[in-house]
């Protein structure tokens, strides 16, 4: 069947709400390229949404999940357990910051590493409030719809929302919700933490700060050098833990296995997903020991959570990274994207900013540098103009005006660069055609 035919399938028997960037339907897919059904190859630049960090049908990954799927496929780690589920859980504890004793379990999705660290936090401090950001995305579930800042099209219709959540800005400096510079700001934005235990909820009520190291779906924003520090600082000051969602960032995208060791802290719970079984549906919540054991047995859990399949697949993974040195590269990608956004930066005034960690580079995109216009239908054009010269990428950030390369950290460097120079050459060309250039 074409594109157009299944689309027409697709639009019979699926409801409108699963949204899609494209018109395509996959055949297959071998480590940075997509074939569609018809034939034609795409470069991959989206990665499931930051998914397949160590690219589509990797070697490894299939050879371990033949292996365990001939073995079996389930039992629920609450009724029999396995290797696969332990040994992971041991890596993972071995790998993330801090110098303490951890534990790891699992789930299935983002959002429910989410819920679960939130149902730990809160059951290990006693406490209700948590608090969160401004443009950031936790998840779609009610707890995580509820924490995620962008309303369209994550929580429109869709209240009334969980209760004892409250939001304070960003560091976003590109657009500092305080109208500041930096450094000469100080990071005051990080002290707004303080300013809401006398505004909006007590400090003794708060069970946990919640924030992404590199906003995702916000627009790879990253904050300065200090503000994790001092968000840290403030919470241990007030028995509060620091909960790093690392579903996106983590797994290698910024240079480092977790995006928070960039700033040298060790969050109490760190929550990790997508990249983490390279396209099999899991999740981890780790955490120092003691937290992660406050909750009693039974209070934690799920039918799925861990399956034998995806703890096999993220083992792979974890080999991956290690083998073939994917944290250097992701570095080396990060530079050749920087370096090819900002030549953009240079030559067309509707480049906002650049800006990123390891491989997590975005590009904003506005009409009018001086009054940072968004612009969004500019940004969408862009992404459709690329697809159709072959190249898949998605966009994101509050005002839908950032593009955000969420490319296999697999990729070879001339794939890498004729992706780069379609999104150069798409770029201009729309710009030259809406009279921006």
């Amino acid at each position: 069947m074409t594109n157009n035919e299944l689309k027409q399938l697709r639009d019979q028997n699926v409801p409108r709400g699963p949204f899609n960037v494209t018109n395509l339907f996959a055949a297959k897919a071998r480590n940075a390229t997509i074939t569609d059904v018809e034939g034609r190859e795409y470069i991959d630049f989206a990665g499931g949404i930051g998914v397949m960090a160590v690219g589509h049908c990797h070697p490894k990954v299939v050879r371990a999940v033949q292996d365990q799927t001939t073995t079996f496929s389930h039992t629920c780690f609450h009724v029999v357990m396995y290797e696969a589920y332990v040994k992971l859980a041991q890596k993972i504890n071995a790998a993330a910051p801090g110098d303490f004793a951890k534990k790891t379990m699992f789930a299935n999705s983002g959002a429910e590493a989410i819920e679960n660290a939130v149902k730990i936090a809160r059951y290990a401090t006693g406490r209700d409030a948590i608090i969160a950001f401004e443009d950031a995305f936790h998840g779609r579930t009610l707890m995580t719809m509820s924490l995620t800042s962008k309303t369209m099209p994550y929580k429109k219709g869709f209240g009334p929302f969980a209760p004892e959540i409250y939001r304070l800005p960003y560091a976003y400096c590109y657009r500092c919700p305080l109208a500041l510079e930096y450094p000469s700001c100080g990071v005051a934005c990080a002290h707004l933490l303080e300013d809401a235990f006398k505004n909006y909820v007590g400090a003794d009520e708060v069970a946990a700060v919640l924030a992404e190291p590199v906003l995702g779906e916000g627009g790879f924003v990253v904050p300065p050098k200090e503000y994790f520090p001092k968000l840290k600082q403030i919470c241990e000051n007030n028995g509060i833990l620091f909960i790093a969602d690392e579903v996106q960032s983590g797994f290698g995208r910024t240079g480092t296995l977790f995006a928070i060791e960039n700033w040298g802290v060790a969050p109490d719970l760190v929550t990790s997903a997508k990249a983490l079984a390279a396209g099999y549906p899991l999740s981890g919540i780790t955490g120092r020991a003691e937290i992660m054991d406050a909750p009693h047995a039974g209070g934690l859990g799920g039918t799925y959570g861990g399956n034998p399949t995806a703890c096999r697949a993220a083992l792979a993974v974890f080999e991956i990274i290690e083998e073939e040195g994917l944290l250097d590269r992701a570095k080396a990608i990060g530079g050749r994207i920087r370096e090819a956004f900002t030549e953009l930066q240079q030559a067309l005034p509707v480049v906002g900013d650049v800006r990123g960690l390891g491989a997590m580079v975005a590009l904003e995109l506005v009409t009018d540098r001086d009054s940072k216009t968004p612009a969004a239908d500019l940004t969408k054009a862009l992404v459709a103009r690329c697809v159709d010269k072959g190249l898949i990428m998605i966009s994101a950030g509050t005002y839908g005006n950032v593009i955000r390369p969420l490319m296999p950290l697999t990729i070879d460097d001339a794939t890498l660069d004729r992706g780069l120079d379609i999104i150069a050459d798409s770029l201009t060309e729309l710009a030259k055609e809406a009279g921006l250039a």
